[in-house]
């Protein structure tokens, strides 16, 4: 394919990406777009009965070449855009499937090298909710793979426009929600109920009083607290909380979340009060294999060059792509940070970036495919 085709080509795709967003699990639409891709260069496509996603096979599955599985998440963000709340990709989904298809493109003009290599291109719903990497996991859609790839873009403060990193070290993320459930009673009576306030209030210092390793980033915070209503003369026996949990290895949120239930379960006997769990879930912290992690430098470094090659970056954001190493342990996976002079920074409602910076993504996923097919044939 021409340069300037495939360039035409990456343009216009991320175009009809950004301009078509859709939530979680509703990528119905999105999950089209790219099958008629996959299938037009070539692709042994799966799609799913109960899901969004698709999955394509491309290149020389014999049994002998390694599996390499490229990932891209696929949801966009809801959230208000110039006073209109509607579905918005501000977290770069929309480049990180162009990018992958464009890996798709360059391997397909390439036949030698299609005999030589077996990818799995994964396009992944509902990554923004933390739940589709189970999903795809589920259907054992990483089971035959050998190496797993992903890539992300990353704000300007972290990694500057034309730089890449071979990982990306997310922490460990947690979402607990909880209510307490009580009856109200009369201001004047309050030794009728437990004032939900006071419960919630007692579980926000309690939960201050969590300490742990400090030398292992670690966090927890309320981020919700809905109780009482019109009325100030009742006293509210009902209230919703919500806390965020962040930890930058799985075993210290493991540790975190035992803390934060214990005290809601202390604070249920304290105050004879009913605290129901609503909602716990989180995203896994990154679990990063030192060849695939090599693998990708070395790609980075022949892509942009040795002086912009950075080490891997430590963040406390999460993403579910690491729940596929947790399914797989023997995974050899890594994701990469690419630098695209992203402003003003994921989730923004007006997050842009140099789009320049599509082929430089595309370039290394690349080099990284030639690299591990080739390291398996050496």
């Amino acid at each position: 394919m021409h340069q300037e085709i495939l360039r035409n080509k990456v343009l216009e795709t991320f175009n009809y990406l950004h301009t078509h967003p859709e939530l979680s699990w509703e990528e119905k639409k999105t999950t089209e777009y790219i099958k008629g891709h996959l299938k037009k260069a070539g692709c042994k496509v799966y799609t799913f009965d109960d899901c969004t996603g698709v999955v394509g096979d491309f290149g020389n599955f014999n049994g002998h070449n390694p599996v390499i599985g490229i990932r891209a998440d696929m949801d966009a963000l809801w959230q208000e855009v110039d006073g209109v709340n509607k579905a918005n990709h501000s977290c770069g989904h929309d480049a990180h499937m162009t990018m992958v298809l464009g890996v798709l493109w360059k391997l397909a003009e390439e036949p030698d090298i299609q005999k030589k290599i077996a990818v799995r291109f994964i396009f992944q719903p509902a990554e923004e909710v933390g739940t589709g990497a189970l999903k795809l996991a589920e259907k054992g859609v990483v089971d035959p793979l050998d190496y797993l790839f992903g890539i992300h873009l990353r704000p300007e403060a972290e990694t500057a426009n034309g730089y890449a990193a071979p990982a990306i070290v997310h922490g460990a993320t947690g979402a607990i929600e909880c209510e307490i459930i009580g009856e109200d009673a009369h201001g004047a009576r309050p030794h009728l109920t437990s004032n939900a306030i006071d419960v919630g209030t007692h579980i926000v210092n309690a939960l201050n009083t969590i300490h742990l390793d400090p030398t292992i980033p670690h966090s927890v915070k309320v981020t919700k607290f809905h109780a009482g209503g019109k009325n100030t003369n009742i006293i509210p026996g009902q209230a919703a909380l919500a806390f965020d949990l962040r930890a930058q290895t799985n075993g210290k949120m493991k540790l975190l979340k035992e803390k934060v239930y214990h005290i809601l379960v202390a604070a249920q006997y304290l105050f004879k009060s009913k605290i129901m769990i609503t909602t716990d879930y989180g995203v896994a912290a990154a679990e990063v294999n030192d060849e695939a992690k090599e693998i990708a430098k070395i790609a980075i470094q022949r892509v942009l060059g040795k002086e912009k090659t950075v080490p891997p970056l430590l963040t406390p954001g999460g993403d579910d792509f690491h729940f596929y190493t947790i399914h797989k342990p023997s995974l050899k996976s890594t994701m990469v940070g690419l630098g695209c002079g992203l402003q003003p920074g994921l989730h923004h409602p007006d997050m842009s970036f140099d789009k320049e910076a599509l082929f430089n993504g595309i370039n290394i996923l690349t080099e990284i495919v030639r690299i591990t097919g080739k390291k398996n044939h050496s």
